[in-house]
This record gives structure tokens, sequence and C-alpha cells, in this order.
């Protein structure tokens, strides 16, 4: 299993380096909503300004990933990954003093630094991992990065949402520990091995929508990585449709208050580390594109089964965590959660290895940046639909149902466009079909 990864300098210190920058982003950002929510709310901007910050956090990626892709394929990506992590020490520090003043608007001015430093840093965490791995470990790899990142993100949010309020040492204390998390993350930058320039004659282009558009042809110029790239998109499409909503599906459907929030956000994480898992075993560790499909009838079916229940007969009652799980009726719901975060982890595992190791080594990291922006577009277009819906009268459960319909719709569109996914899914079947 790919559990002994975690014991190799090849990939322990890669591991352990976006695992705290994923955790500190979220401490930070939460951090942030919660002084937004508490501080703004009397004076009516409360919803704008989070809705900004959202923004700021996401512009980054439009703006700067394809001149990160370039910087990571034209310098060693072990040194420029050292570099954003002594820039997240940085920028930890203003958000520091930011907490300290009090500030709402310079704490969102970092919040877009911070954003722009994980733009520089997510072709370098997902284009070193073929220098380092072998082909037949980047399933496992990339299971582990995938799960442990949605982990972070959950602590990250608990973490960050409660520890800024504690009464006297709150705003100290969340300052204290973005700066230790940002230090303790650059320590362990330090001992990743050395990764050379994999193009260093390359010319850096600064224009970031002619350099886009300019890897998105060489990308499709394959059409299997191609399909891969969008595959991959459509992941972070129905992932922020559902976490973006769960807030309102607690309250208008479970009747649950913010903890039962927590509660959805770690079944969630659950199935996705679980998918995770699930797709480096049905693979055997290798890259493979057969395991997209079934991941997206999954989450296509699961996405579905909120509408299908009535309900809950507390709904607006504030229940606590213990309240809701104990009811049966909330148990479907629930599991529709795992089901769909489990079918996640085992659609969008194997897209990610594949783009990594199908990808010209030259131009890796300029790929993957450009899916990275991508991605960004899609959360967009996630929260543009959802907002369209919602006013069109839908419900948070037919909002669901409405994504589970075009996760079905994209799965076959994935399938028809890429003969690599049809080949392999023949394969798949053949190897674990039974003999009538």
């Amino acid at each position: 299993m790919s559990r002994y990864l975690l014991g190799e300098r090849r990939f322990l210190p890669l591991f352990l380096t976006q695992f705290l920058g994923a955790f500190n982003d979220n401490v930070f950002k939460n951090a942030l909503v919660i002084l937004i929510t508490f501080q703004a709310a009397a004076c009516g901007d409360s919803p704008l300004l989070v809705t900004v910050a959202a923004g700021l956090f996401i512009l980054p990626f439009f703006l700067f990933s394809a001149s990160a892709g370039q910087f990571a394929d034209k310098l060693d990506k072990d040194r420029v990954i050292r570099f954003t992590k002594l820039c997240e020490i940085t920028i930890m520090a203003l958000g520091a003093l930011a907490l300290f003043a009090g500030s709402l608007y310079a704490l969102i001015g970092v919040l877009f630094l911070m954003g722009s430093q994980s733009a520089l840093f997510g072709p370098l965490k997902y284009g070193i991992l073929p220098q380092h791995l072998h082909a037949d470990e980047l399933m496992g790899a990339n299971a582990l990065i995938q799960g442990s990142t949605f982990v972070a993100i959950l602590a990250g949010t608990i973490v960050g949402g409660t520890l800024v309020i504690a009464p006297g040492v709150g705003v100290p204390a969340t300052a204290a520990l973005i700066i230790a998390i940002a230090l303790l993350g650059w320590l362990a930058s330090r001992a990743i091995p050395r990764a050379p320039a994999a193009d260093p004659g390359l010319r850096i282009d600064l224009n970031p929508a002619r350099q886009t558009w300019r890897v998105a042809c060489m990308a499709a110029q394959d059409r299997d990585l191609l399909v891969a790239i969008i595959g991959i998109s459509w992941f972070w499409f129905v992932g922020a449709t559902f976490l973006q909503l769960f807030p309102g599906y607690t309250c208008d459907v479970l009747g649950g208050g913010p903890a039962v929030v927590t509660l959805l956000l770690c079944a969630f994480t659950i199935g996705i580390a679980a998918g995770s898992w699930l797709s480096t075993k049905l693979t055997g560790g290798r890259v493979s594109l057969a395991l997209a499909p079934l991941g997206a009838l999954g989450m296509a079916l699961f996405a579905l089964i909120p509408v299908l229940l009535p309900p809950a007969a507390s709904t607006g009652a504030d229940l606590g965590v213990m309240q809701v799980a104990g009811e049966p009726g909330n148990w479907p719901a629930l599991g529709a959660f795992v089901g769909l975060s489990l079918f996640g982890g085992l659609y969008v595992v194997p897209l990610f290895a594949y783009v990594q190791a199908n990808s010209p080594p030259q131009a890796r990291a300029r790929i993957i940046a450009a899916t990275n922006v991508l991605n960004a577009l899609f959360m967009v277009l996630s929260a543009v639909l959802t907002i369209v819906l919602i006013a069109a009268g839908f419900s948070v459960s037919g909002v669901f149902a409405v994504t589970g319909v075009l996760t079905l719709l994209m799965g076959g569109a994935l399938l028809a466009a890429s003969p690599a996914m049809r080949t392999a899914c023949s394969a798949f079947l053949r190897r674990h079909t039974p003999p009538l």
C-alpha cells in the first residue's frame, strides 16, 4: 500500500509541507469569516465582505497560475517551494499584525496574498511528484495528498473558527498559530530532495491569458489528457456546490445548528479519504482512467438522494450534532454525503495521476497550472449556477439533484471523448468480471 511513502524522504517532506499549508490557509480563512460575521454584521456588510473575501482568494489563481507554472518548469522546484514557504511566513506575519489591528480590510488584503502564494505552490506540489516517484507510486501519492488535503481543510476550518473567538486569547493565539504553522511548513520544505528544472531555457511570458491559452492548446493535442483535465475541474465544480450549500441544507432540511455543518464536513472528508484509498486499492497502484466513469456515476446517484428525502420535522430548530445524528430519518442524507465524496475520491485521484504521468515532462507544471485556472473557473461557474437555480425557486436539495444530473452527463461525455478511458474501462471490467 501507499502508506510506505510516508516513510520516504522522496515524499514525506512534500506531504507535510502541503498539509501544513492547506491547514494554515483554512485556519486564517475561517478566522477571517468569523471576524467578518461578528464585526461587520452590525453595519450590514457581512455577506458582502464574505463574498469579496472568497472572490479575492480565488482571483490569484486566474492572475498568477500561468506564471507560476512557467517558474516551476524553468527553475528547480524544490527551491521554488522553499521560496513559497518563506513567502507564507511573511504573509502570516502580516496576517498576525492585521489580527491585532482588528482591520477587516487589512485581513482581506492578506487573504489575497495567501491566494497568490497558493497559486504559486499548486503547480509545484503536483509537478514535483513524477520527478521523485515511480509511475506505479503516483496513484498512492495522489490518494494520500487528496485525502490529507480535505482533512487539513476540515481541521483548519474548525480550529480557525473556534480559536479566534476564544475569550481573551483568541486573537493572540490565532496569530501565534498561523506563524508557527508557516515556520513548520518551511522547515518541512527544507527536507524536500532536489528536483532539477524541467525546461531551464524557457522564456517567461507574464501575460496570464496568453500563456494559459498556449498551454491549453498544448494539452488539447492529447485528447485523453484534455479529458482528464476537464474531469478534474468538474470534481471541483461538484465539491464547491455541495460545500457552499451545506449550511443551507443543515438549517432548512436537517434543522441543525452550526455544529451540524461541521458534521457534514466530517462526513464529506471521511468519504474523500476513503475513496482516495479505494482508488489505489482497486487499480493496484497503476495509473488508469478506468475508475473515473464509475466515480462520476456514483457521485451522480448519491447527489440525487437528498431530493428524495422529506424535510425533517424539526426544520429550523437549531438542533445539535447528537440530535441530528440520532434521528434515523437523517441517516440517508448523511450516508449520501459520505457516498458522494467516496465516489469523488474514486473519481479524481486517477485523473490527477493520469495528468501527472502523461503531461510532457518539460511542460508538466504549466499544464497543472492551466488545470488550476480551469478549476477556479469551474468553482466560479458553480457559484453562478447555484445563484441562478436558487433565484429560480430551486431548493437546496434541488440544486444537489441538478448537479447530479449534470455529473451523469459529464461522466458520459468524458467516456465518449476519451479512447484511453474506454480502453481502461474495458480492461478493468474484464479483470473484475467473473466468467459465466
